[in-house]
């Protein structure tokens, strides 16, 4: 498994007017945090896409628990709980500042090579940066 942390704090124009977050916007937290986790992986994501693999998503499942509030700062944990074939799974928890758990969510991305426009299983430069980052549960 691959766990990382990333905090980030509500803008405004996040926000509905009950200074809730707004839906859609928990779609493009996870989007940081995915980006976050490849660069403490030590790839970037724009490295990935440089060497011709694209990742987009298949499926995204999302719990809402609690609201994220204006101004709060959110914990966002992520997890690679498999190892990654065609695909490769992510799952999200956020936490608020009281530490409690709030939302849940999952996506499924597929890994897409650039030059063909099909689908590729993990390529091996990936696969060796996850295979030295895996931790047992």
């Amino acid at each position: 498994m691959i766990h990382t942390t990333h905090s980030l704090r509500v803008r405004y124009g996040e926000t509905d007017p009950m200074k809730y977050v707004y839906y859609g916007n928990y779609a493009e937290y996870f989007e940081v945090a995915r980006v976050e986790l490849f660069r403490e992986l030590g790839m970037p994501y724009d490295e990935i896409e440089k060497l011709g693999i694209w990742l987009p998503v298949s499926e995204y499942q999302i719990k809402y628990l609690k609201p994220a509030l204006y101004d709060q700062i959110l914990e966002i944990h992520t997890y690679i709980k498999k190892i990654p074939s065609v695909r490769i799974e992510f799952d999200y928890e956020i936490y608020n500042e009281a530490k409690e758990k709030i939302t849940e969510a999952k996506t499924t991305l597929f890994f897409f090579e650039a030059k063909t426009n099909r689908p590729v299983k993990c390529p091996e430069f990936l696969m060796k940066i996850i295979e030295k980052r895996w931790k047992e549960e």
